[in-house]
């Protein structure tokens, strides 16, 4: 065998290995879900029901399209740690003006029973003038997002309190939401499948179409890569990124409304660190974190796996504590990983 030979026959070895050590990098993800699923099952075997499955899909929706917004702004090359408080507003616009007229403690004693489209329309309404607000400072000065958006978390903070505070409310937990907006956030259809988790399907399905079918959603992708180069190339840059931080905050006020469905009321504790849930489920599905890159698909796979992290750790009652260490864990695993891809690809 000559020396030719014997390099192709070495080469040959070589390529199933690489293939399998790609396979898995590429789908790591997936597989991770996967094995998480069968352990939990194997150990609790009652894991794998429909209201388990149920269960999971219910309680992550709100944080679903969440993560939505976030991947935009991730993509686009930013970060947005007031996307929590922000939501958390909303959920309390939605409870304060979403009460039935029975209700003891009325947000607003005189005003009557408003149809649910308007707490809806005042939620993302709300998230929209947060988002433009950190689009418009972040592109309009060049000021780092993550600095901007800081700012903005304590803003929508402070605003929530005093809102939460105006009497006769007194900073009490605002309850009482009329049954038409409970129902979208607890209500089944056929028994089985829950009105927010097919709300939550509609949001992604949209945001893919948004991604991959339009000039806006290139446009994000291209901002992200090399904003520079965007640019030069006659992309509006500014305009984008007010778009996609407006974009996002829409989508932070609709889950406010529902988390507020979800649960029948709100306090000015909602939306407590779901911000860097969101994060933690875009990076772990693939969207880098150095923007430029990221599918909805992946997103919501990142979703799914703190849900099952979540619930089903709590199911086969694994300490909270080492939740958290877990969680931490695969964070940084999927971080690396990305940056691994992102290497290969220079």
């Amino acid at each position: 065998m000559n020396t030719n030979q014997s390099s192709q026959v070495v080469q040959s070895k070589k390529k199933p290995m690489q293939s399998i050590g790609q396979f898995v990098t590429n789908n790591a993800i997936m597989l991770c879900l996967i094995v998480m699923v069968l352990v939990i099952i194997c150990i609790e075997p009652n894991f794998a029901s429909l209201r388990v499955l149920r269960n999971v899909a219910e309680q992550n929706s709100t944080k679903l399209i969440m993560a939505c917004g976030m991947a935009f702004v991730l993509i686009v090359g930013g970060v947005d740690l007031s996307a929590g408080r922000v939501m958390g507003f909303a959920a309390v616009i939605t409870a304060s003006l979403g009460q039935t007229i029975e209700y003891t403690r009325l947000f607003y004693p005189n005003m009557g029973q408003l149809p649910f489209f308007v707490p809806l329309l005042a939620a993302m309404a709300v998230g929209a003038l947060f988002g433009a607000f950190n689009g418009f400072i972040i592109s309009r000065f060049k000021i780092t997002a993550f600095i901007v958006t800081l700012g903005t978390q304590v803003i929508a903070w402070g605003v929530n309190l005093l809102y939460f505070d105006i009497e006769p409310n007194s900073s009490q937990p605002i309850g009482g939401v009329q049954q038409s907006i409970t129902n979208l956030g607890s209500g089944l259809i056929a028994n089985n499948i829950p009105i927010v988790l097919l709300i939550a399907i509609a949001v992604c399905l949209l945001c893919w179409f948004i991604l991959s079918k339009t000039r806006f959603g290139r446009n994000t992708y291209a901002i992200g890569g090399n904003a520079e180069a965007a640019l030069v190339s006659g992309i509006r840059v500014q305009r984008v990124q007010i778009g996609v931080y407006a974009l996002a905050g829409v989508l932070y006020g609709l889950a406010g409304f529902l988390e507020c469905a979800r649960t029948g009321g709100a306090t000015s504790a909602y939306g407590l660190n779901y911000e860097f849930d969101a994060i933690s489920a875009c990076v772990v599905g693939g969207v880098s974190n150095t923007g430029g890159i990221g599918t909805v698909p992946g997103m919501i796979l990142g979703v799914l796996v703190f849900g099952i992290i979540n619930y089903g750790l709590t199911f086969i009652g694994v300490n909270p504590y080492w939740q958290q260490i877990i969680k931490g864990i695969i964070i940084i695993a999927a971080v690396g990983v990305d940056m691994s891809k992102n290497r290969k690809r220079k």
